[in-house]
């Protein structure tokens, strides 16, 4: 938001005969002693005059015609409280994620609506949000991929309905399933423009699930968070298996569950949620915008599988790899666990995960049953009949 000098011109809007109707009603409405307040605008009663205040000016008016005049003097605060106090709306997730798309915490209402003349943007995980002010000072959303910011609207799929983002955002780019909504692969190509204030929110909403209601409940302090333990408790059936997982290890585990699934590189959630109550994990929760406030499914459902893994016994294997073969079998653990094997190009033969690279290395150690260096995972397989 800018900060700088604000002009009369900078900030002119119209003066709606329905946002001034609904600001004549209310102020009509108040009761002696009582303040309507909003922002920098606030009026009350004295008699049968209406006062009406900003940060610098004070009004003392008599009539319709002497109210009007007030409200067309700023009619930058009157459309403002017009917009948000009738437009948008009571329900406070969808009022508290609207003002801060235009940083109504920061700025005051005017060096708000100069910057919104041109439009202001803000990034929700790996979407960008843009708002700008009509003439009319209603407001008007842009939703689209980050990537695509630059984009033209013909260059994009554009659409209107926020149910249609169910359907665009269930596979990435390359075709590939979506289970993790929150997934940093959101898919581009896409706008949603000219939106209403309850259609941004529902878009929002649609791509990221419940994100801006935990992040509305986290600035209100009442963010419900679930912890690891109290949410492996809860599992029954064939997750119950999880809850034997604290025995004997404290909670290595779930650091090694938390780093492996809750890196911004995975999820662009902000994890909350630590081992319990009075135990913190070691890992970093993430930037997120948005907060986690418990294990996922998708947490839980590796958890289970890990829990398996974990219960196997260990046992010792022998290998014969040379220090540079050591090194390429790390180099593919971490561009596999990364996820960056498609951007290794094929000529890349100087990276451990080339494709060619491992191909040869798993020609040169693998026998025709597929065991590394021909050691087999069960011992017994290695006894000759």
């Amino acid at each position: 938001m800018s900060n700088g000098a604000v002009t009369d011109e900078s900030v002119d809007v119209d003066l709606p005969s329905d946002a001034f109707d609904a600001f004549r009603t209310a102020v009509e409405a108040i009761d002696d002693g009582d303040v309507l307040r909003f922002e920098q605008l606030r009026a009350s009663r004295d008699g049968e005059s209406v006062v009406v205040e900003t940060d610098e000016e004070r009004y003392v008016t008599d009539g319709e015609a002497a109210l009007h005049e007030v409200a067309e003097t700023h009619t930058a605060l009157v459309t403002n409280w017009y917009f948000f106090e009738r437009v948008v709306g009571d329900y406070a997730p969808r009022r508290g994620f609207l003002r801060w798309l235009e940083g109504a915490d920061d700025a005051t209402v005017e060096e708000r609506y100069a910057a919104l003349r041109d439009g202001d943007t803000r990034e929700w995980g790996q979407l960008r949000v843009r708002v700008r002010i009509t003439e009319r000072g209603e407001r008007r959303y842009d939703v689209r991929h980050v990537d695509d910011a630059a984009a033209d609207d013909e260059e994009l799929e554009t659409y209107r309905d926020p149910l249609d983002a169910r359907r665009l955002v269930k596979f990435d780019d390359d075709g590939r399933y979506r289970p993790l909504k929150t997934a940093p692969s959101l898919p581009t190509g896409w706008a949603f423009p000219e939106l209403e204030p309850r259609a941004v929110y529902e878009t929002v909403e649609t791509v990221y699930p419940a994100t801006v209601v935990n992040w509305h409940r986290e600035r209100e302090g009442a963010l419900d968070v679930d912890h690891w333990r109290e949410t492996m408790e809860r599992q029954s059936g064939i997750y119950g298996v999880i809850r034997t997982w604290d025995r004997g290890e404290g909670h290595e585990h779930v650091n090694r569950v938390a780093a492996a699934c809750c890196d911004d590189s995975q999820c662009l959630k902000r994890r909350e949620w630590e081992y319990d109550e009075d135990t913190d994990l070691d890992v970093d929760g993430g930037d997120g915008v948005f907060p986690c406030r418990e294990p996922c499914s998708l947490v839980v459902s590796a958890a289970r599988k890990w829990t398996q893994l974990e219960g196997e016994e260990s046992r010792t294997y022998e290998f014969e790899l040379t220090p540079s073969e050591k090194e390429q079998v790390e180099a593919i653990i971490d561009a596999v666990a990364d996820g960056r094997t498609h951007e290794i190009r094929e000529a890349d033969i100087y990276d451990g995960a080339n494709r060619y690279r491992t191909r040869y290395l798993r020609a040169k150690l693998f026998d025709e049953d597929g065991n590394l260096c021909g050691v087999p995972t069960e011992p017994d397989d290695s006894i000759e009949e």
